[in-house]
């Protein structure tokens, strides 16, 4: 029973820490989709090629969206044209960076370990997108024979006629109608939400799981055992839900702690970058080959860079625990955002269910 309530608080903190970034970055994503035609985004992070990696990767950089909020974003971009190898650049290099978490990491560790932090994300998420363009291409889609649609723009259809018809411009026509705030709460919680909710629901259950069996000794253990750091760090970095923000003050009491400043940077590095959420979103929007390389550069890439801060301090004789400055919040909103999220996941989880139900 004892488990069962550890489980149930981890899973409500989970919830709250993780609800608002999930639903801003919704509605930043249907906002997003309204403003920027569909065309800007094909012309730009459409082709399988290295600028579309880099455009993507320097376009998700000053975003302030985390490691969950970035899923809705990169899920628009992805559904409006963009390449496997731009979506996953723009989904690595978002929830690293970003204007609150650079500030912070400044605030935090001071402009070597910031500098260093933002360097290195980007060169993870190019390196991760160019590999995801040369060893997971696109499928080509078979173009029809025949042109089916009718040309409304040639052909004199009215609106009423094409409505009264039944046919697919209806929806669009309404559309159009539709008022601007409308138009970005269906595309937000109708479209992307409802592509989202079972790999959500999934990767929450599993983080609450993986935060119950954490051990409470953790930055004992790293201390203790110096040399598994690194590998350690990174096996509870990459299921665990933790933005760039929230993620300082824990790496900043590893450093405290005794543990190096690659294995907090690894934290930094990995923590922010995936989680269960993302990993089986990933999984569902781009395949499992991509999923690899965006693990695979993921740990890697951590890892190395962890290592060149650990050489960086080390031959500049800097202590880094001299770099780091301590302090936390929460509140009624984020409690708010936990249960609307659960409210509008339910309902997409459950609805299949009670459809089966009826037509029975």
């Amino acid at each position: 029973m004892e488990y069962i309530t550890l489980f149930l608080n981890a899973l409500v903190e989970l919830s709250n820490a993780m609800a608002i970034y999930i639903l801003f970055g919704l509605v930043f994503a249907g906002v997003l989709h309204e403003l920027v035609p569909e065309t800007l985004i094909t012309k730009h992070l459409g082709k399988e090629n290295i600028w579309s990696v880099i455009k993507s990767t320097v376009f998700g950089i000053p975003l302030p969206v985390c490691s969950c909020g970035v899923i809705p974003l990169a899920t628009s971009i992805k559904k409006s044209g963009a390449s496997k190898g731009a979506t996953l650049s723009f989904l690595i290099s978002t929830p690293i960076t970003g204007v609150d978490s650079i500030m912070a990491t400044y605030g935090i560790f001071g402009w070597i370990f910031t500098i260093y932090r933002a360097l290195s994300s980007m060169i993870i998420a190019m390196v991760a997108g160019v590999l995801t363009n040369l060893f997971d291409k696109e499928e080509e889609k078979p173009k029809p024979a025949f042109n089916l649609t009718p040309n409304i723009g040639e052909n004199s259809v009215s609106i009423q006629s094409c409505c009264s018809s039944k046919t697919s411009c209806c929806s669009s026509a309404r559309a159009k109608e539709e008022s601007f705030i409308v138009r970005v709460y269906n595309y937000a919680f109708g479209t992307l939400l409802k592509d989202i909710a079972q790999p959500l629901f999934w990767g929450l259950i599993l983080g609450a799981l993986i935060t119950t069996a954490m051990p409470s000794n953790l930055s004992e253990l790293l201390v203790e055992y110096s040399w598994l750091s690194y590998i350690i760090v990174i096996i509870i970095a990459l299921p665990m839900y933790v933005c760039a923000t929230a993620s300082l003050p824990i790496a900043a009491g590893l450093m405290l702690s005794g543990v190096s400043a690659g294995a907090a940077f690894v934290f930094l590095s990995a923590g922010p970058a995936t989680n269960t959420v993302t990993m089986g979103v990933v999984k569902k929007m781009l395949g499992s080959r991509s999923l690899y390389i965006y693990l695979g550069s993921i740990v890697v890439g951590s890892t190395i860079f962890g290592f060149g801060l650990d050489y960086l301090f080390f031959s500049s004789e800097i202590d880094p625990k001299s770099l780091v400055q301590m302090g936390e919040h929460a509140g009624i909103l984020a409690i708010i955002s936990s249960i609307l999220l659960w409210l509008f996941v339910g309902y997409y989880i459950l609805k299949p269910y009670f459809s089966k139900m009826l037509l029975k």
